[in-house]
């Protein structure tokens, strides 16, 4: 029986979901809401949703599932306005938001008593774009959908969810949202924290040391994108997940206590211990065997300085869904190619390292 799901909030995340979901069941009716009129217009002519809204509360009694894909305060502020909604007996209501526990606590206090059923959400997908504009059906493709059940979470909640959101192709999975903040403390939210001061440190180091900024090459590249990202998201995440963001900073400031420490003492055992375990444990780790909102697959190529020899490494890889092309040329130090191409997923990367090693005889490098 066709359905209807109410997104609310026609971002990114919301209106690729709107396409992932309109790709497995088109008989489903979609609406949307978004305060800006510039997403709404644009997801209504792409054909992304049926019908649009900047009252929120208008839809939400239509819908048989609400998907509030918007920031964490809003989130919550739209679960106190839905008690006071007449919605249908059972709705299913969900979210989208990077942390869990506030979201499916204010959930469990606020919709106690009333037919609905909740469970929390995480699509740990992303892009550096933003807007319904961007918004692309294989977002998700290959990347963790976590579910964090609530008392709310009916036995049947989970498998009306998989089937409605079966056509993002997505990885999902159960976990507590505590542990879920938990986690994504130490793997998402505190390595945003140190690519960010990393920034702030180099910025001001850089104005007695000017060429800081010039040498800065592939290593600090890849430490400090993230530092790139949202603020206001970001402040939203760290301040609704604060007790666990800040035990791993106390964590983090102790062990680079024990480096200084070591390097003070001239300890040249320990130091090399530190980078050999770090270099063990790194590559023991699933980092890109899995899917999350930065996996990523990449491929070093040492290509010679020759006209069109990108243009023709390109034309070999014709058909393979690529992420993005980076040329290393300002600083060779310390990376891997100079021609740096990003994969979504190891499929992609394996036949593209196979294509540039059969037809060539540039170094290829995978990392």
């Amino acid at each position: 029986m066709a359905k209807t799901v109410y997104i609310a909030g026609l971002g990114l995340i919301g209106a690729s979901m709107a396409l992932g979901i309109k790709r497995d069941h088109p008989d489903y009716k979609i609406l949307g809401y978004n305060r800006s009129q510039a997403s709404r217009d644009i997801a209504l002519k792409e054909g992304m949703i049926d019908r649009a809204t900047d009252d929120f509360a208008s839809f939400a009694p239509l819908a048989d599932i609400i998907i509030l894909s918007l920031p964490i305060k809003q989130t919550i502020a739209f679960i106190k306005e839905l008690v006071n909604l007449d919605l249908k007996e059972g709705v299913i209501i969900s979210d989208a938001g990077s942390t869990k526990s506030a979201i499916v606590d204010a959930a469990e206090q606020y919709l106690a008593g009333k037919s609905v059923r909740f469970v929390g959400a995480h699509p740990m997908a992303g892009s550096h774009k933003t807007g319904a504009a961007s918004a692309d059906v294989n977002l998700f493709e290959n990347a963790y959908y976590i579910f964090t059940p609530s008392s709310l979470t009916g036995q049947d909640t989970l498998e009306e969810m998989r089937d409605l959101l079966s056509g993002l192709h997505a990885r999902f999975i159960e976990i507590d949202a505590k542990e879920h903040d938990r986690v994504t403390s130490q793997i998402s939210h505190f390595p945003h924290i140190l690519a960010s001061s990393l920034m702030e440190q180099t910025a001001v180091y850089a104005q007695e040391h000017e060429m800081a900024r010039r040498f800065a090459a592939g290593g600090f590249r890849d430490m400090t994108r993230i530092a790139e990202s949202e603020p206001g998201m970001w402040t939203s995440i760290l301040l609704s997940n604060r007790e666990t963001i800040l035990e791993r900073i106390e964590d983090f400031k102790e062990r680079l206590d024990q480096v200084g420490q070591a390097i003070s003492k001239g300890d040249e055992e320990q130091i090399w211990n530190f980078f050999n375990q770090a270099r063990e444990q790194r590559q023991a780790m699933e980092i890109h065997k899995r899917g999350g909102v930065d996996s990523s697959y990449d491929l070093y190529v040492d290509v010679p300085d020759e006209e069109d020899v990108i243009l023709r490494i390109l034309e070999l890889l014709r058909g393979t869904s690529l992420v993005n092309i980076h040329i290393n040329e300002e600083n060779r130090e310390d990376i891997h190619g100079i021609l740096q191409i990003s994969f979504k997923n190891a499929q992609d990367l394996e036949r593209a390292e196979q294509l540039i090693t059969e037809n060539t005889d540039y170094t290829v490098v995978i990392k």
